[in-house]
């Protein structure tokens, strides 16, 4: 993401409820043949880890229609960078990141709703949240899995000029610091641009510019989403860190295909040690403008269409040892 944040029922009651009413619509469809459960705005519980791993976070975004984040998981990151840090995100991106329901909030079918809008002035505002957690790394050994089901802002062409959603991770070590990117860290596990039908996947560390992960651009690989377009419907994207070889690997995948993988031994172990040895945290948002959306045409301009959501059905992190 850089170039260089009735009566009520718990979560788990909810959750048990709409679990209930999905199996009862899934038997009726059985029987009637007619109904479908398919389609861009559908909602999938968490699935259950596979066996062999550990699940240590999870959310659904189970909730009313409006409502926020779970803050004991969550952390908005509001205004136009961190206290002290970078202005613009240290991307050049023109919103401001607000708390408001209007920008950050959940949909009401367990999904999470990330919305840039345009006020009549021309001034952009949208939403990023990060987890409160930043130990996430895999241990020793073994394997981290980060992954999320998501529909990127279903907006392309020329209104799409300018949408930058993301799904990623920084190091622990940027909290607090600010100017130590990219050497702590950053692994980009969706990143999407001008409404294309294409996935960037990036690690990014060393210095910039340039240096050993040719920085800003970094280290990445592409794909594109099949069946439907990552515009058009959900997709499930995921980071794999894998530590339990000889050489460590990450690997990023879309809908269980792996298309890019970044090897330990691409660049050197300093470089390696500064940008792992240590946990992380993910992030969720939507940018507009910047270094990436600038890569391929630019924008927003007046031609942009705001108030297109990035959805999250939900982000698991699983562990294997």
């Amino acid at each position: 993401m850089n170039d260089t944040s009735g009566t009520p029922r718990s979560p788990h009651a909810r959750r048990r409820l709409r679990r209930t009413l999905v199996a009862l619509a899934g038997a009726l469809a059985l029987g009637a043949g007619a109904l479908t459960l398919t389609g861009p705005t559908a909602s999938a519980s968490v699935p259950p880890p596979p066996s062999g791993w550990t699940q240590v976070f999870a959310d659904d975004f189970d909730g009313p229609e409006g409502s926020g984040v779970d803050t004991g998981d969550w952390r908005y990151a509001t205004g136009t960078g961190y206290p002290g840090g970078p202005s613009n995100w240290g991307t050049g991106e023109i919103e401001t990141m607000t708390s408001n329901p209007e920008n950050v909030s959940l949909d009401g079918n367990g999904n999470l709703r990330i919305t840039p809008r345009r006020d009549g002035a021309g001034n952009w505002t949208s939403g990023r949240i990060e987890t409160a957690r930043d130990d996430f790394q895999p241990p020793a050994g073994g394997t981290l899995r980060v992954e999320a089901r998501i529909q990127v802002p279903n907006v392309t062409g020329d209104a799409a000029k300018g949408y930058w959603p993301a799904f990623w991770m920084l190091g622990a070590p940027y909290r607090g610091d600010y100017w130590n990117w990219p050497a702590v860290g950053e692994l980009d596990i969706m990143e999407n641009t001008q409404g294309m039908n294409t996935v960037f996947a990036t690690m990014h560390c060393g210095t910039s510019p340039g240096g050993p992960c040719n920085e800003t651009s970094g280290i990445g690989g592409q794909t594109t989403c099949q069946g439907t377009t990552c515009q058009a419907g959900f997709h499930t994207y995921r980071m794999e860190w894998d530590r339990s070889s000889d050489v460590e690997e990450i690997r990023f995948s879309l809908d269980d295909h792996t298309f890019h993988t970044v090897r330990e031994n691409q660049v050197d172990a300093t470089t390696w040690s500064n940008a792992t040895d240590h946990g992380f945290f993910v992030i969720l948002n939507v940018a507009m403008g910047g270094g990436f959306p600038d890569a391929f045409g630019g924008g927003p301009d007046a031609g942009t269409q705001p108030g297109h959501s990035m959805l999250v059905d939900y982000v698991q992190v699983l562990t294997a040892s």
